[in-house]
């Protein structure tokens, strides 16, 4: 077994860690009430107020949390659980969401740059490992096919690294927000900021399994 093999496994592992708390941790604070009662659309059109910008619409979406922020069309896409729920969990989620209009608003460079990625991201997760593949079975005739794949696995990897400042940034103005407002204080504040957390955790863990990833990749080129 390779170094990059046992990178990946390990990597896994935590990942299902990671992602196994961030579920726990957002069911516990799903079930405890808001301070002042305000849904997760609430939260976030009043953060949308109180930083005026007031050409973003906040909508519900499917799903369990599939929240999002849509800087082309300018919506805060809330899932179901969390567009009509007043708990914690709902206010911490929709506050993030709205942090990404507030770097949109005022043009966060990480942002600009993850969402220009974006074409070109979706472009290399769905012929990525098609060419890894296809160079495997012609690595010794067409190598430069299994290089190919591996420039696009590097630039998924370079857009998780990316994705990391736009996320961590946007659960620090949506902390920062539930403090100044006076939405969330206390114990309910900090819970909050336990939810985020883990939430964040995710995608650290999503931009090391990427960079494992090409690794390994890069590992099996310089074998064969």
């Amino acid at each position: 077994m390779t170094i990059e093999w046992l990178l990946l496994i390990i990597i896994g592992i935590v990942g299902l860690i990671v992602q196994g708390r961030l579920q726990a941790v957002f069911s516990k604070y799903s079930k405890v009430p808001m301070e002042g009662g305000l849904t997760g659309r609430q939260v976030a059109e009043k953060m949308l107020h109180d930083n005026g910008i007031h050409d973003v619409t906040v909508t519900s979406t499917r799903g369990h949390l599939t929240d999002n922020y849509n800087p082309t069309n300018k919506t805060i896409n809330l899932s179901e659980s969390v567009y009509a729920s007043a708990s914690i969990a709902a206010a911490a989620v929709a506050a993030h969401e709205t942090g990404h209009a507030i770097q949109d608003a005022y043009g966060y460079a990480p942002l600009r740059l993850r969402s220009a990625l974006v074409p070109v991201i979706s472009f290399a997760s769905q012929w990525s490992f098609l060419l890894i593949i296809a160079g495997i079975l012609l690595i010794n005739t067409l190598p430069a096919i299994f290089w190919a794949g591996i420039a696009l696995i590097a630039l998924s990897a370079i857009f998780s690294l990316i994705t990391l400042p736009v996320e961590y940034n946007a659960s620090r103005r949506a902390m920062q927000w539930l403090e100044s407002s006076g939405t969330l204080h206390g114990q309910a504040l900090r819970q909050a900021g336990t939810a985020l957390q883990w939430a964040a955790r995710t995608y650290l863990v999503a931009a090391l399994s990427a960079i494992a990833t090409l690794l390994y990749y890069i590992g099996f080129a310089r074998r064969n």
